[in-house]
């Protein structure tokens, strides 16, 4: 693995919260405060997973994990490498650093799911030259497309209909969800909050 890549895999020696799901504890926070969620019985206090895993397979080059990658309210570093590596380009072995909202909604979509299953990847991060390939070769592949940014994975769940995960994923409203009922598997991105279909 390229060891440049690694050092600059995560931004801070000690990650506590990524923006987004600090945002979300906060909003959690603040509806309990005023008198807590309608139809919910009000909790003497807010209680959050103090440790967060998912399991993942490489469809491509068979790489899996099984991994604990935020635990004690901070990410694990050494994790997070083993992720990035696991989501590299496969088409050119690039390592680049995979953004940790992205796996919380992998975390977040497995739970709403049910499901202890793998995470089947199809795609993790692009490098701008694979991604300027596959412009060229299929359509509907965006020219600044967030794969480039660790912030975009493509996903197959084995034994669940591509529909399933997709009404899940949308029920998350957590950032884009593409629908490809056709290539059986459905994209997740940390942008805006959109969805489509191809």
């Amino acid at each position: 693995m390229n060891q440049s890549h690694l050092k600059n895999l995560t931004h801070a020696n000690d990650i506590v919260s990524s923006k987004r799901q600090f945002l979300k504890t906060l909003a959690c926070g603040s509806l309990l405060t005023i008198g807590g969620l309608p139809g919910v019985a009000k909790a003497s206090a807010w209680s959050f997973p103090s440790s967060r895993a998912v399991a993942l397979e490489n469809v491509h080059t068979g790489d899996k994990l099984k991994l604990t990658y935020f635990e004690n309210g901070r990410y694990v570093r050494e994790a997070l490498h083993e992720i990035s590596y696991a989501l590299r380009d496969y088409h050119t072995d690039d390592v680049y650093p995979i953004d940790p909202s992205l796996i919380d909604q992998l975390y977040d979509l497995k739970n709403t799911l049910g499901i202890s299953k793998p995470f089947h990847i199809v795609s993790g991060y692009r490098s701008p030259s694979t991604n300027a390939n596959l412009r060229r070769t299929h359509r509907g592949v965006a020219r600044h497309s967030l794969h480039m940014e660790g912030r975009a994975i493509d996903i197959k769940i084995e034994g669940l209909r591509t529909k399933t995960i997709r009404d899940a994923a949308l029920s998350l409203r957590s950032g884009g969800v593409g629908y490809y009922p056709y290539a059986h598997f459905v994209h997740l991105d940390t942008g805006q909050i959109r969805t489509w279909r191809k």
